[in-house]
């Protein structure tokens, strides 16, 4: 995934600003894409200028006024190209297994204890998507568009639980 798809999704989903951008990564698409206020703020200077997106227009411009964006015909054709695209299965690249790794090589020394701290916040992320899912998706809540969110939601939730399981199992066999 690409911020810019990332970005041109979020928008087309509610046309807004970058401040506003910035404020729903961090409540959904940013549990599986991050990107930094700065990010998306260059990200949307890029899109606008290649057409993709626009500000909207607003009664009464002003300096420093914060711009809101909506997804041109353009955006909304790249989205769908790149969402019909194939594309293969991407290798994990979590520095802790290879650090585990190492740590068979030059010693074990902190790593239960780091391993623990991951447990702890790997179990939280996991009751956070567990809240979301009983907040956001009721058994009524089943379009098409709502069963492919829940489905993101459900890859999270079966990530954590693999962390939890695979934490929980390697700090036992440390023991």
């Amino acid at each position: 995934m690409s911020l810019p798809h990332a970005i041109l999704t979020a928008l087309l989903e509610k046309p807004s600003s970058g401040l506003e951008l910035t404020r729903r990564f961090d409540r959904s698409i940013g549990y599986f894409w991050s990107a930094t206020h700065q990010q998306i703020y260059r990200e949307l200077g890029k899109l606008e200028r290649e057409g993709l997106i626009r500000a909207l227009p607003t009664e009464t411009p002003a300096r420093g006024q914060k711009k809101e964006y909506e997804v041109l015909s353009g955006g909304r054709a790249e989205l769908a190209r790149w969402t019909a695209t194939p594309q293969d299965p991407r290798p994990l690249r979590d520095p802790l297994p290879l650090r585990l790794r190492s740590a068979a090589v030059v010693g074990t020394e902190g790593i239960a204890e780091d391993l623990s701290r991951h447990l702890a916040l790997h179990r939280e992320q996991l009751a956070t998507y567990q809240d979301i899912e009983k907040r956001d998706f009721p058994p009524e809540k089943n379009s098409e568009a709502d069963r492919l969110q829940h489905a993101v939601l459900r890859a999270g939730i079966d990530l954590e639980r693999f962390w939890v399981d695979w934490l929980e199992r390697t700090l036992t066999e440390l023991d």
